[in-house]
């Protein structure tokens, strides 16, 4: 997410031009949108994590043209009340630096992922103490790493995409060293890499969403992938579920009880609802670009889909324009429930 804008600035236009992705559903699909709530500065809002008791949380990024304000930690009620915040301590504040509170742990901690230092933190929000669990290395000839989203997997484990390197990340069960799980040229981005992760414990596979490939021939095109844990816990192979359009760089994601998929397209402002089968069932709004949702903000490089309830919650970046006012967390009526994100009872780090 948010890397490469003035790339993305000459190229959006493209994409307003290039009309629906291969097999998308035309007829226009209205979901209810409303203001779940504003955020304040340091603003650029992050992926929104819906904990097990019902609380909700999401963390602040930088400012594209710059800026020496550390990232907050935001803490909702579940109508949109904002109970407290927490700053985030240890930053590079003269490096581009935010964070994602990217899920729980079993213990009720927040797991954050700090950009500035690559960094894996935990919070809790009983005694708002931090605590770094684990730093992603640099990998040889692969760039800077850049922990993106999390999710835990089989035997307590935590994995985690790399916009950056092209590499999932493991962590033991209980904390340790990150090691290089999966590595594949289908996570190397064009500017824009790897994203979302969710873990199908049905299926024993993961989820992933990817916002461009480093193929010329895919023409700036995002992905949603499948990959299997195989026996050992060892990756199995990659495959691919849904091939976005050009420059609609799919972001964050959430799955419905029915086994639907809706993906925010950060690129193109807008969000798609994929069958099981990874076929368009509908885009809103159907029209890309001015993210007219009906609300009193429209979607402004819209960052993720996280159930509560029947609604999905949507951080509302404004990553390429940086429009304060649009800083927001919006709630889309979608009509169907979430489901059940995987916190297993050994989801702990140290």
């Amino acid at each position: 997410m948010r890397r490469a804008l003035a790339l993305a600035l000459t190229l959006i236009g493209v994409v307003a031009l290039a009309g629906p992705a291969a097999g998308e559903r035309t007829a226009p699909e209205k979901w209810p949108t409303t203001v779940f709530s504003t955020v304040g500065k340091p603003g650029f809002p992050a992926y929104v994590h819906v904990a097990p008791n019902g609380r909700v949380y999401a963390a602040t990024y930088t400012n594209p043209a710059g800026d020496t304000m550390a990232s907050r930690v935001l803490e909702w009620t579940a109508s949109g009340t904002l109970l407290r915040s927490w700053t985030v301590p240890g930053q590079d504040l003269g490096a581009p630096h935010g964070v994602q509170v990217a899920t729980s742990d079993a213990r009720g901690r927040l797991v954050l992922l700090e950009k500035s230092r690559a960094q894996v933190l935990t919070l809790n929000p009983r005694t708002g103490r931090f605590k770094v669990q684990a730093t992603l290395p640099d990998l040889p000839g692969a760039g800077h790493p850049i922990p993106n989203y999390a999710a835990w997997g089989p035997g307590g484990k935590l994995y985690l995409t790399d916009y950056g390197q092209g590499v999932i990340w493991r962590i033991p069960a209980k904390g340790g060293e990150p090691t290089p799980w999966f590595r594949s040229e289908a996570l190397e981005g064009a500017g824009f890499g790897t994203t979302g992760i969710v873990y199908e414990r049905s299926r024993r596979s993961f989820l992933i969403s990817q916002q461009t490939t480093g193929n010329p021939l895919d023409l700036l095109r995002g992905h949603l992938y499948r990959l299997p844990v195989v026996a050992g816990g060892a990756p199995g192979e990659i495959a691919t579920v849904w091939t976005s359009g050009p420059l609609d760089l799919p972001d964050g994601f959430g799955v419905a009880q029915s086994g639907n998929v809706y993906v925010a397209l950060l690129g193109t402002n807008r969000l798609v609802r994929l069958g099981p089968d990874g076929k368009v069932r509908a885009t809103f709004p159907p029209g890309p670009v001015l993210g007219a949702n009906g609300s009193a903000i429209p979607f402004d490089s819209p960052s993720n889909a996280t159930f509560l309830g029947t609604r999905v919650l949507v951080a509302n970046q404004s990553a390429i324009l940086g429009t304060a006012s649009h800083h927001a967390i919006l709630a889309v009526e979608v009509g169907e429930p979430g489901a059940r994100v995987f916190i297993p009872r050994r989801a702990r780090l140290r």
